[in-house]
């Protein structure tokens, strides 16, 4: 009589899936607060919303693209979590939401504990810059359709913000100023074009290997910029991703406004000239990247130097790159 054939036969191992929630549930817990009702491993994830008159929840989701290319190539696995989180935290952030739980979604070929361990206990270290209760997920395991090292990672962001509170461009005005907060790198946008031009990950750069620039995860904004909205009134805010801020900008903008903004001003990082370098033409690279800048806020003008103040309380650089003036929504370089 042949042997009965099992899930592990097929591809799944059953015992491995186990494990990598053992490995997980410690840095898992760390992101827990009062609010959390329910543990890992449950059906469901509750979460109980307090402290909320008139509350409206905003949700994202998002991933981490092809950035994730970089990281299996070179066995970094640490980052890319944050980057999931970051990529969720920061887009409900420009409405001015706070960031409330984080459930996420890891597919694969062939399960390995300790890289998914590694994968999931970056999404908690993102959780915990951005105040967010990591509350549930999922681990697929997908032989055949993911190849064997192959990982995906997906996630889910539900914040909240008091309904009259509630940040939506419909404020933003002629003479309000623009403020850039620096951006940690390439962040998650963009890489199908990175990988095509810089294929060689090791190839130094700025002597290091390239690719501890190219997994630099993608900041976090949310302490800081909720400590700016907490103390300011904040007009609009954009999170710059893919599109650069010639996309993101104008939808933080009032109909009827537009973005000046002085190109001179903002402070290029050295990884994207050195795509320029590949041959990228630069208005490809505009469209395309963040170029220095991750995060705007747009505020009255009187507020500019404060602002700026509490963001450097939080180790941020921030500057002002333009203003903005009467015209069509949109954004002007200049």
């Amino acid at each position: 009589m042949s042997k009965p054939i099992s899930y592990k036969d097929a591809g799944v191992d059953k015992e491995e899936g186990y494990r990598s929630v053992e490995l997980m549930k410690a840095k898992v817990a760390k992101t827990h607060n009062e609010n959390v009702l329910s543990g890992l491993g449950s059906f469901g994830a509750f979460y109980a919303l307090k402290n909320y008159e008139n509350p409206v929840l905003v949700s994202g989701t998002d991933g981490v693209g092809t950035k994730l290319k970089v990281a299996f190539d070179t066995k970094r696995y640490d980052t890319v979590g944050i980057d999931c989180v970051a990529m969720c935290v920061n887009d409900i952030l420009c409405h001015g939401a706070e960031p409330l739980f984080f459930l996420d979604y890891l597919a694969c070929g062939q399960l390995d504990a300790e890289v998914a361990a590694t994968l999931v206990g970056g999404i908690a270290d993102g959780c915990e810059q951005a105040g967010a209760a990591l509350i549930g997920g999922e681990t697929a395991e997908m032989p055949g359709f993911y190849k064997p090292g192959d990982y995906d990672i997906a996630g889910f962001a539900v914040g909240a913000v008091e309904r009259n509170e509630v940040i939506n461009g419909a404020n933003v005005a002629e003479g309000d100023v623009i403020i850039a907060i620096p951006s940690s790198g390439i962040h998650s946008n963009g890489f199908s074009l990175v990988r095509k031009v810089l294929p060689d990950f090791y190839q130094d750069f700025q002597g290091q290997p390239l690719h501890e620039t190219l997994l630099q995860p993608t900041k976090i904004y949310v302490k800081s910029v909720l400590d700016v909205i907490a103390k300011h009134e904040v007009h609009g805010l954009a999170h710059i991703t893919g599109g650069g801020l010639i996309e993101n900008v104008p939808r933080a903008l009032n109909p009827g406004t537009s973005a000046r903004i002085q190109k001179n001003n903002i402070r290029v990082l050295p990884i994207f000239q050195h795509i320029i370098d590949q041959g990228v033409a630069e208005s490809e690279m505009w469209g395309t990247f963040n170029m220095g800048v991750g995060f705007v806020i747009i505020a009255p003008e009187p507020a500019a130097d404060d602002i700026i103040s509490i963001l450097a309380q939080h180790g941020e650089n921030a500057y002002i790159i333009g203003d903005v003036i009467q015209g069509q929504q949109g954004i002007e370089l200049v």
